[in-house]
């Protein structure tokens, strides 16, 4: 009984130490730019920054099914799966656009510029630039799922036909934590607004 008690208290100690790096090494990750316009009850209104991705078209609709290929591509090549053997940086968060195919993206550490990007060794990961934008977003806890995905899109989409505001079809799931991460587990949904709707949230 005491060697278990001393086994369970060891693997106790290495999953806080694991929970403290990680919080602490989320503190230093680069996060895509944004300001809050407006707050409402149950979503934010958000104006994003222009910014450049690597991204993957991955051939599924399903986040259980799709999120750990799109990561493990993407992550090959900011780990060094590129023409020059180079490190990028990891950022936060990363993206999924939500639709009847699913693309992952990495948001480019701003330093770099597009044509200063080294080649990917694998050919269908792409660049791609995101324009300066307005959102809504609605936030959740926990690790995601396809079932909680939908429920917050579903969510989001209700509170902005309450408040009148339109939106566009694309829907973004955004997750900011690794997998290993247990507490402080942040996601998003967030969907580009249309044009017409800005004044209305300004």
């Amino acid at each position: 009984m005491k060697k278990i008690l001393i086994l369970l208290g060891v693997i106790l100690l290495v999953v806080i130490i694991i929970q403290l790096f990680a919080m602490s090494a989320q503190k230093n990750i680069e996060t895509y730019p944004y300001v809050v316009n407006k707050k409402y009850d149950a979503f934010e209104i958000r104006s994003y920054e222009a910014s450049l991705f690597t991204s993957v078209q991955l051939t599924g609709n399903k986040y259980k099914d799709t999120s750990s290929q799109g990561f493990s591509i993407l992550a090959g090549y900011i780990f060094g799966g590129n023409e020059k053997n180079e490190k990028i940086a990891m950022t936060s968060p990363v993206a999924m656009s939500l639709g009847d195919s699913m693309t992952m993206m990495f948001m480019v550490p701003k330093k770099f510029k597009k044509e200063m990007l080294p080649q990917p060794n694998q050919s269908q990961i792409k660049f791609r630039e995101e324009p300066a934008k307005i959102v809504a977003a609605i936030t959740f806890g926990g690790w995601a799922n396809d079932k909680k995905i939908e429920k917050y899109k579903q969510k989001l989409k209700s509170a902005l036909d309450a408040e009148g505001i339109t939106y566009t079809n694309r829907f973004y799931f955004l997750g900011y934590n690794p997998p290993f991460e247990f507490f402080n587990r942040k996601n998003e949904i967030i969907v580009d607004l249309k044009s017409e709707t800005l004044e209305i949230v300004k």
